[in-house]
This record gives structure tokens, C-alpha cells and sequence, in this order.
């Protein structure tokens, strides 16, 4: 049986003129003109996956099947069109034969011509006059397929891009600080199927988020820790570096004029002899509670310029670039509760910052195993709602989860990303050989390591080794104090 795709080719029937109208009626839909309206970066992310849906359409259409009927009747066509006019006169009842009981939409014109041309034999004009209107009745039937697969994809493509325009919209004011700059990105992360009901879980943590300002805040902090990191120069030849260097004077300790302290031992005799008055001795109390009574200034030291040769280095400041984040969110039992549903809402924070600023972001789950998620990929939405689901019972595994933060921070993509342990940090001492490790990125690489406790209660010991700890107490009186200030 041939394709779709031969049969057009042999008709030559143009699949790109095809395509390209559906793309006009798709694009001229009143819901996607009203839909781009409000989120122009969206149109352009669009614009920007159509030609590979052209060719996926394209792709679809060559390997679509022909009709048994209609893939018989070309057969016929091909069979007949090589005879002569006398041959063919001498066949035509039998083609007419074969037209009806396959169908044919030529059938009843068919019939028609041979009864209007010379039955005992056709002249060379009906002959060609029969085979192109074949050939046309054929196109037809064609091109009628073809529309009909093409109504197929426009319904199938309207129906995904009207899912993610309601996704995606519902979405872009919960994770997009910036539409404009934003809206585009968010509609690549939702090209995975997803139903209304899956994606509520997102709308739920971004509300959960929006009640907990503190939080954002702190992502965006996180967010803007890279500063400038100094790049050593070359030494350059000694230069003469001017000090003020304190010596001791010639004289060990001299008078040098009169202010006003408590020193007692330095007073001046007309003060001390107010302390010898009834009426006075009061004040004289209150002038020394005020530091304001009179006494000797001492000094035994000045101030000398020295002058030494010494090489000096110039250190030039280049900017670090933010990477991505590699978010790690400890599940275990400890992280019930409040505390799960706060490390949720800060890693959907990150993800805010992160498509604001362009960035990945990466999420590991860790227990007594590492599952990973990327929340900027293509089907990143699909991936937060997985990552959203899950629940916080396992242990505290935090090793591997480090030795699995360390893996990935020496791929090429991630060597300028930023490490975050979201945890209580209620947990088993770290090995020595893994603190080494974590170090040696930290001052060979400068590679930095973040800790967000949710406890007061963590070990000391296990945040020792983080470049930066920021902490969100989750408390019971904490959120109180929290609510209060808000």
C-alpha cells in the first residue's frame, strides 16, 4: 500500500502550502489573538516552535496510510493510463466495472463520458479527455485527505495550545516577577500534557508563597549573593608605600591640655574642691555621671609618617556570573508538616529568580535516595508537580546528597552553580573525607555552598561548612512574630 506522502508526490500535490495555511487559520483563532494580546513573549515562544511543528505535521502526513479503496482506484489509474486508445476501448467496460464496485466518486462521470464518445473505438482526444479528468477526480480525493488529516492536527494543536495557554497564564503571575521576560520561558516549560487538576498544586504553593513574604525575600537575597571576585595580578617591582605608624614620643607621658572625663586621678584642683562643698557636692556627682568634669589631657604617643619599600600586588575585581541552582530539600520525618510545605514554596521562590534571571534550577530530593528534578527544562512544570507531590517521610541522608551535589557541579553546565541545602540540619556528622571535598571546590573552584535552616536546633558542626547560612525558623513563635510584623 503506498503513503500519503507518494501519492502527493505522483499528483503533485504541494504538503507545504498546505501546512502553511493551517498555520495562518490556527494563528488567526480569536482565542490565541485575544490570548497573545495580554502575553506577547508567548506569541514569540510560539513563533519560535513552528517550524518544528511543521515538521512533525509533515512527518505525520508522509507516514499517514492511503485508503484501501482509493489506494486501489490510483493502481487502476496507473494500469490504464499506459494503454493505447484501442486497447483501452476494448477495457473500458471492465474499468467501468471496477470504478463502481470500488466506489469511486469517478464512477457515475466516468460512465458518462463513454456513453458521449464512440464506444467501438475512442479517439485519442476522449482517450487523454478521460484520463485527465481521472487524474483531477483523483487529486480531489486526495487533497480531501489530506485536509481532513491536516482539521485533524489543527484540532489536536488547538486543543494543546489552548491547554497551555491556560496553564501557562494561570502560572506566569505566581513564578513570573517580569511577564514580559518571563512569559516566554514558562511557555517552553509547559509543553508537557498536564490537566487542570494537576497543575493546582502549583497555584496552591504560589498562594502559600504569597503569604509567606519572607521567603521570597530571602530567594531573591540568595539570589543576588555572587559579588565581585578578585582575580590576583602579576607582582608588580617594590614601590614605596607611605604609613602612619604610631611611636612613642620622647617624653613618656606629658601634659597636652585639658578636657573634659571621670578620671578622677587627673582632676583639676578647682574641681576637686567642689567636692568639699555641701552644697556643691551634688553637682560635682552629676558632672562626674556626665563624663563633663575638668582633668588633664595625657599623652605619651604621636603619630610619625614612615616610609618602607615593599612589592605590591593589584587585585582586579571581575563580576562572577550567577549560574544555576542546585536546590537539595531534605525529606525526612523532621521536615513534616510546616517545614515541607516552607522548602516547597522556597524552591518554587528559586524557581521565580531563576526564570527571571535566566538561570536553571535544579531540585534534588534526598532521604536514604537522590531524585532529581529540573524545573526549567522543557516539561519543567510536569517536573515541579512531581516534585510538589512528594512526601517528606524518609531519613535525613545528607552525605549523599552532597557527594551527588558535588557529581553534578563538575559537569561543564553546572560549574558556576550555586549549592542549596534546604534543611532542619538535624542530622549525622559529616564524613571528613566529604568536608575535604566540599573545601577544595569551595577554594580551588569557588564554588559556593548555601544552607537555609528551618531549625533553631541544627548542628552546628554540619553548617560550619557552608559559605552562607541563611536562616528561616519555622518555629511556632517565630511565625507568630512573623504574622505579627506583617
Amino acid at each position: 500500500m503506498i503513503s500519503l506522502d507518494t501519492l502527493n508526490a505522483l499528483l503533485s500535490i504541494s504538503e507545504g502550502d498546505l501546512i502553511e495555511d493551517l498555520v495562518i487559520v490556527l494563528m488567526a483563532s480569536p482565542q490565541l489573538v485575544l490570548f497573545f494580546e495580554s502575553f506577547p513573549g508567548m506569541k514569540q515562544a510560539l513563533m519560535r516552535e513552528m517550524p518544528g511543528r511543521r515538521a512533525e505535521i509533515i512527518a505525520h502526513l508522509k507516514a499517514a496510510p492511503v485508503p484501501a479503496t482509493l489506494n486501489q482506484e490510483f493502481k487502476l489509474f496507473q494500469h490504464y493510463q499506459t494503454f493505447d486508445p484501442l486497447h483501452f476501448t476494448a477495457a473500458l467496460p471492465t474499468l467501468l466495472n471496477d470504478l463502481e464496485k470500488l466506489a469511486s466518486p469517478f464512477a457515475e462521470q466516468a460512465r458518462t463520458l463513454a456513453d458521449n464518445s464512440d464506444r467501438q473505438r475512442l479517439s485519442p482526444a476522449q482517450h487523454m479527455l478521460f484520463l485527465q479528468r481521472w487524474r483531477l477526480s483523483l487529486t480531489l480525493q486526495t487533497m480531501t485527505l489530506n485536509e481532513q488529516l491536516l482539521e485533524e492536527q489543527r484540532e489536536a494543536l488547538l486543543a494543546e495550545l489552548q491547554q497551555r495557554m491556560a496553564l501557562s497564564g494561570q502560572l506566569a503571575p505566581l513564578l513570573s516577577e517580569n511577564q514580559e521576560s518571563c512569559a516566554g520561558r514558562l511557555w517552553d516549560m509547559s509543553a508537557a500534557p498536564l490537566q487542570h487538576h494537576d497543575y493546582q498544586r502549583l497555584v496552591e504553593y504560589g498562594e502559600f508563597l504569597a503569604g509567606q513574604p519572607e521567603l521570597m525575600k530571602l530567594a531573591q537575597q540568595l539570589g543576588r549573593s555572587r559579588a565581585a571576585k578578585a582575580v590576583p595580578a602579576q607582582e608588580a617591582p617594590p614601590e614605596a608605600l607611605r604609613q602612619q605608624m604610631r611611636e612613642p614620643a620622647s617624653v613618656p607621658e606629658e601634659v597636652n591640655g585639658l578636657h573634659q572625663s571621670e578620671d578622677v586621678l587627673r582632676l583639676l584642683p578647682a574641681e576637686l574642691a567642689t567636692l568639699g562643698i555641701g552644697e556643691l557636692e551634688l553637682e560635682f556627682y552629676r558632672r562626674l555621671v556626665e563624663k563633663r568634669l575638668l582633668t588633664y589631657r595625657l599623652q605619651g604617643e604621636s603619630w610619625h609618617e614612615k616610609v618602607t619599600q615593599r612589592p605590591v600586588k593589584h587585585q582586579q575585581q571581575e563580576i562572577c556570573p550567577r549560574g544555576p541552582f542546585i536546590v537539595c530539600v531534605d525529606t525526612s520525618g523532621s521536615m513534616g508538616g510546616f517545614n515541607e510545605r516552607c522548602a516547597k514554596a522556597f524552591c518554587l521562590a528559586l524557581l521565580k529568580v531563576a526564570l527571571a534571571d535566566k538561570r536553571r534550577c535544579y531540585i534534588m530530593l534526598f532521604a536514604h535516595e537522590v531524585v532529581g528534578y529540573e524545573l526549567t527544562a522543557e516539561d519543567g512544570i510536569a517536573q515541579a508537580i512531581r516534585f510538589l507531590n512528594q512526601r517528606f517521610r524518609g531519613g535525613t541522608d545528607l552525605a549523599a546528597c552532597l557527594e551527588a551535589v558535588l557529581q553534578r557541579l563538575q559537569g561543564e553546565a553546572w560549574r558556576e552553580a550555586d549549592a542549596v541545602i534546604v534543611s532542619d540540619f538535624i542530622a549525622q556528622r559529616l564524613p571528613d573525607g566529604l568536608i575535604t571535598t566540599i573545601k577544595h571546590h569551595q577554594q580551588q573552584h569557588q564554588q559556593r555552598f548555601h544552607a537555609v535552616a528551618l531549625s533553631a536546633h541544627g548542628k552546628p558542626g554540619i553548617l560550619r561548612i557552608f559559605d552562607y547560612i541563611w536562616r528561616f525558623d519555622t518555629g511556632l513563635k517565630q511565625r507568630l512574630l512573623r504574622r505579627w510584623k506583617r
